[in-house]
């Protein structure tokens, strides 16, 4: 097993990936930029560096400056998490020449995939149902006007190497094809380097169903079942469960898991990774995209499967074999993920920035938190507002949804805005329930959504627990709460304080 790991990513997913690496016994080493100083990830692991400047293109994406980190503390291994680096082939091959093992898919399958265009053409060649459209490149705009009247209105123009909703844009007619066109390819050249586009038909009621897979060097390739990702924000997830509500038919569900397989097997793909799927209200499917990196909503697949999905990560990196077969891993219940972002969904989703004065999570049977946070820490505008991720699993989907609602309203985030009430909002409107969901759920059911005003049991909560840390003269200072300059006083000579003894 590898001695030592560098994480080159931030929040949840470094403590998430420090938490494996300390299960497997492997030593920890932790980045954080300037803005990110004194981050709880950072205090967690067993080394950690300081990046220079606050963007993430000084810090997390300044590959020069981890693989001086990355010498200096002697790591065998990186593991880039999700976002910044994750998806970079360059990064996974400069890793390779740099002499460290890059926990992921080879850079040629990162290549392969990463590309909506080939990965497209590979699904095409492995016999995977692909979206109707073309491929944009050596196109001119009247090729393009002419794909799309074939396609049939309304169409969808993506970036090929895109991601995250950037330059993606829908159009439904002709007349809007042309300024469509020219502002996507702004945006991908502007976000990617890279203006190559596609053009696809898009289905105006659909479910995003994703399948995980995961392979080693040995030849074994499984899938994980699949994940609903269809409550969308701006093309982005907030809300995802496993089983998918939309599959009912075990026969579309061994469809679509063994598709991904054989894609994966095509693309020659080592590691964890998740194939994106479209189902229409007819029950078919579409390969939408690859992503060659471990998910935001991969712990829902682990409380559904029991497989630990960043411990095989590194396991596989490091050349070990997958201990168990297709026929060994069963759906078990059923999982759901909330992520809770500082954000202000009653005002275009603005992000909320300042310093989180007071944070408690949830707990209980069923309950899982995934965090990057503490109490005292700042938020900053430099990077994703994504705070935490709440997971809870139960036998039966009601009893995830009752779960997560409990959790939600146990969880106390003081400081900034965030979308938690309107994550609660989602889960009590009846269509949500009954897993009556499609990827227009948030615009049909919530377009003008706005917050109660009267304050909720869990603002009385947070209310409360400032009032006890700020009585009998304390303070809250950072993480912790501490005395005054009084003497300090004995907590077994106080008649408040707990004890297993009787007073006589």
């Amino acid at each position: 097993m590898f001695n030592k790991i560098l994480i080159a990513n931030r929040g949840e997913i470094a403590r998430r990936i420090i938490l494996a690496c300390r299960e497997l016994g492997v030593r920890a080493v932790a980045i954080y930029s300037e803005a990110d100083a004194g981050a709880p990830w950072a205090q967690l692991a067993d080394e950690s560096y300081p990046l220079p400047g606050v963007t993430a293109a000084e810090s997390y994406l300044n590959q020069a400056a981890i693989f001086e980190i990355a010498r200096t503390s002697g790591v065998d291994a990186i593991h880039p998490g999700y976002g910044f680096l994750s998806e970079n082939a360059h990064f996974a091959q400069a890793c390779a020449d740099n002499g460290f093992v890059f926990i992921g898919p080879s850079p040629e399958a990162m290549d392969l995939m990463g590309s909506k265009a080939s990965a497209r053409e590979i699904a095409q060649r492995a016999g995977v149902p692909v979206v109707p459209g073309v491929d944009g490149a050596g196109f001119s705009d009247a090729d393009l006007m002419a794909a799309a009247a074939d396609i049939g209105y309304p169409v969808l123009i993506k970036a090929s190497a895109g991601g995250g909703g950037k330059g993606m844009r829908v159009v439904w007619s002709e007349d809007a094809l042309d300024g469509a066109l020219q502002a996507a390819r702004k945006e991908a050249r502007n976000s990617f380097g890279d203006d190559h586009i596609l053009l696809e038909k898009f289905f105006t009621e659909i479910h995003h169903v994703e399948i995980q897979v995961l392979a080693d060097r040995h030849g074994t390739v499984l899938h994980l079942f699949e994940r609903e990702c269809s409550i969308q924000r701006r093309h982005q997830k907030i809300i995802e469960e496993s089983p998918a509500p939309v599959i009912q038919d075990d026969g579309l569900r061994l469809r679509m898991a063994e598709a991904a397989v054989a894609l994966a097997r095509a693309a020659n793909y080592v590691n964890a990774g998740t194939v994106e799927f479209i189902v229409d209200e007819k029950g078919d499917f579409y390969f939408l995209e690859m992503n060659t990196r471990l998910q935001v909503e991969h712990p829902i697949t682990e409380l559904v499967t029991g497989l630990d999905l960043a411990v095989w990560q590194i396991r596989i990196a490091n050349g070990e074999a997958l201990p168990v077969t297709q026929a060994d891993v069963r759906q078990r219940g059923h999982a759901i993920e909330c992520r809770i972002y500082a954000e202000d969904p009653a005002n275009g989703f603005l992000p909320s920035i300042g310093e989180i004065r007071f944070y408690q999570r949830p707990s209980g049977p069923g309950v899982r938190v995934d965090d990057g946070i503490e109490s005292g820490v700042p938020v900053t505008p430099y990077y994703d507002p994504m705070l935490a991720k709440v997971i809870v699993w139960g036998y039966t989907r009601r009893e995830a949804v009752g779960k997560m609602v409990r959790a939600l309203r146990d969880t106390i985030v003081l400081g900034v805005t965030t979308n938690i009430p309107y994550l609660l909002a989602i889960l009590g409107e009846a269509d949500y329930v009954n897993g009556r969901t499609n990827t227009n759920y948030l615009a049909d059911h919530f377009p003008d959504w706005q917050p109660q005003t009267s304050i909720s049991e869990s603002d009385w909560l947070a209310i409360a627990a400032l009032e006890t840390l700020h009585g009998g003269g304390k303070r809250l200072r950072g993480t912790a709460v501490t005395h005054s300059d009084a003497a300090q006083p004995d907590p077994w000579n106080e008649p408040s304080s707990w004890r297993n003894v009787l007073l006589r």
